[in-house]
């Protein structure tokens, strides 16, 4: 079936289409209520089905005679560990920590928050919780105690499950210290906090309420799966808000089960038995979908990569991954492809490696510059697909579908809607706007499975945050347009557009020249303060490793390129080369964080900063090239 048609048939027909799929799985009562509204005109699916996510993970393919099959292959360049864990050992370790939690007394309904780095115990709780339809809620490892503690307010969880440390690269965070200060900087106190002794020379402080992940599991009898109702809580899962307060996604359990068994086949092309690498970390959305629920629904191995692209040890690891398990398809962000190649410009380390079992590259978590897709599909010889999503859809909304047709990549698109997606560019006023035309992206209601169902504990902010301001349209919060072909492109956060003497600019636009420079391993370009036009743009380069041009010369040469492609009113007069970006732990180069300190703002020091030093780094520059108020 040719794509245009299978979509058509999700945007015509919603109900016969998300039934057919729903019935993929294996429900201990199927819905016959397919599709229903919630009151304040969001979708809600399936809510008379009755599931369990654990039971479809695990239980099912065992029943099935695939026990002895890789589940999960555990691979830890920072603690040099590898480790094999079949669907059988996931039954075993995965149920006795359920009956552990309900040895604690947790029933459906509560709520647990799991605090761990990227190794199994992380994944055996996430199971455990969703099999004896506890609410969890995962905490990117390593989160500052401030950070930790409102979200423990938030969510109220009865226990916390964390390790005794992290490991970022070659540094020790230690966990259970932060857990400690967080419960005391928390009004809401938790009854249990069970520990992971990892033994690599954290401190771990014992306290009244902790109790020995071993010896916990080691005393519990194994808990079988439960049935809950479609619509019950699988997860809560934190993102950022304009307000400074953490947002709350809600995510349900039949919807987002049939949302990610169906991306699985058709988003991503991949069929039970295949090795799947998504390379995140499950504090964050791709962690929850594609590291541990989307692979094991399909029956996939898994991989849990606990290191970094560059450093553990070097820029060729994630070629050592993919040849070693042999890796079907993989899913990273650009950033960490912008990393190997600022180490090894010519690819000359992938060619190491046998490569052949690679069939698709998937790249989504920030929009994905040319240069850098161009230099991945010369490198990999695969198709590279840029897709986009986000915490809040769970799943992709736009993608090039390989499960369905392999359609032409077009650099800086992330190509056509995903099923069930009707998306649509419109003004400020709603209007639908024509192709080629900068609007907000939004999409047509109803959503379909596996979206947010509302924002913890906070319905209104629910709605006045994705439903109000189009009525009749969940509004994204990105800005993007279609082009005369369909093919949509993200220009990035409504509030990445500048204003230049009056002219809508994108920095995304003025970034992918940018990036475009052969010297140019990565960049951010923001928006700052002027007097005279209201804003300017400022562009922030990394150079490339060897790179024996005067900077100069660099500066002057990307400065002419973005009059040449985007014209004067560009107004792009200051490039900077930076020995490296500020970003996330994730990734993410925090631009809004860069314009903050070229504007003198009062800046709060973002908990999920990849290191705090960078800030006056940033600032130094700033001042050395008299940068706005520095």
């Amino acid at each position: 079936m040719r794509y245009r048609e299978f979509y058509q048939q999700s945007l015509e027909n919603p109900e016969a289409f998300w039934k057919a799929q729903a019935h993929e799985l294996q429900w201990y009562h199927k819905p016959e209520n397919i599709l229903t509204n919630d009151g304040n005109d969001h979708p809600q699916w399936f809510i008379d089905g009755k599931l369990n996510l654990c039971y479809l993970c695990i239980d099912q393919h065992i029943e099935e005679g695939f026990g002895r099959q890789n589940a999960i292959i555990y691979d830890s360049p920072v603690t040099n560990t590898k480790e094999i864990i079949t669907y059988n050992r996931l039954h075993k370790e995965v149920s006795k920590l359920a009956g552990a939690l309900k040895d604690l007394g947790l029933e459906k309904g509560d709520t647990a928050l799991i605090y761990m780095p990227m190794i199994p115990q992380a994944v055996y709780a996430m199971l455990a919780c969703v099999r004896i339809g506890v609410i969890h809620s995962v905490v990117f490892g390593g989160f500052a105690p401030h950070e930790l503690a409102i979200r423990i307010d938030d969510c109220t969880p009865k226990v916390i499950i964390t390790a005794s440390s992290g490991i970022e690269i070659d540094r020790i965070i230690p966990y259970k210290p932060y857990v400690d200060k967080a419960i005391t900087m928390a009004s809401h106190k938790p009854e249990n906090v069970i520990l992971f002794q990892r033994h690599l020379g954290a401190a771990t402080p014992v306290k009244p309420y902790d109790i020995d992940y071993l010896e916990a599991v080691k005393n519990a009898l194994p808990a079988e799966p439960i049935e809950v109702a479609s619509n019950h809580p699988s997860y809560i899962l934190y993102t950022s808000g304009t307000t400074g307060k953490p947002k709350g996604i809600v995510r349900d359990t039949g919807g987002y089960a049939t949302a990610l068994k169906f991306s699985m086949k058709y988003v991503y092309g991949v069929n039970a038995g295949d090795v799947f690498w998504a390379a995140s970390d499950v504090g964050w959305v791709v962690g929850h979908s594609y590291i541990v629920y989307g692979p094991l629904l399909n029956r996939n191995t898994t991989v849990l990569f606990e290191g970094k692209p560059i450093r553990t040890p070097d820029a060729s690891t994630f070629w050592r991954v993919i040849s070693e398990y042999r890796v079907k398809v993989m899913f990273t962000a650009p950033t960490a492809i912008r990393a190997i190649k600022k180490e090894d410009p010519k690819g000359e380390m992938i060619r190491g490696y046998d490569l052949s079992c690679l069939k698709y590259q998937f790249l989504a978590g920030e929009r994905c510059d040319v240069s850098t897709l161009k230099w991945t599909e010369e490198n990999l010889k695969v198709p590279v697909i840029d897709h986009w999503w986000q915490t809040e859809s769970g799943w992709p909304m736009l993608a090039n579908m390989v499960g369905v047709e392999l359609a032409k990549v077009k650099p800086g698109s992330a190509t056509f809607p995903v099923c069930g997606y009707d998306i649509q560019i419109v003004n400020g006023s709603g209007d639908v706007l024509g192709p080629n035309s900068e609007g907000y992206v939004t999409v047509k209601l109803p959503l379909p499975p596996g979206n947010l169902r509302t924002i913890w504990r906070n319905p209104e902010r629910f709605k006045a945050g994705y439903l109000e301001r189009f009525p009749g349209y969940y509004f994204s919060g990105d800005g993007g347009f279609k082009d005369e072909d369909g093919y949509v492109y993200i220009t990035g956060r409504v509030d990445d557009v500048i204003n230049v003497a009056g002219h809508r600019l994108s920095t995304a636009e003025m970034e992918e020249i940018v990036a475009s420079h052969p010297q140019v391993a990565e960049c951010a370009v923001i928006g700052i303060q002027d007097d005279l036009k209201g804003q300017i743009p400022l562009a922030l380069a990394v150079t490339k490793a060897g790179n024996e041009i005067a900077e100069s010369v660099i500066q002057s040469e990307i400065i002419k390129e973005v009059r040449s492609q985007i014209g004067p009113v560009a107004g792009l007069k200051q490039v900077i080369l930076v020995s490296r970006l500020p970003k996330t732990r994730s990734g993410k180069i925090l631009r809004k964080l860069l314009r903050g300190i070229a504007d003198n703002e009062d800046i709060s020091i973002p908990s999920t900063i990849d290191d705090p030093k960078i800030i006056d780094e940033i600032a130094q520059v700033y001042k050395t090239h008299k940068i706005g108020s520095i």
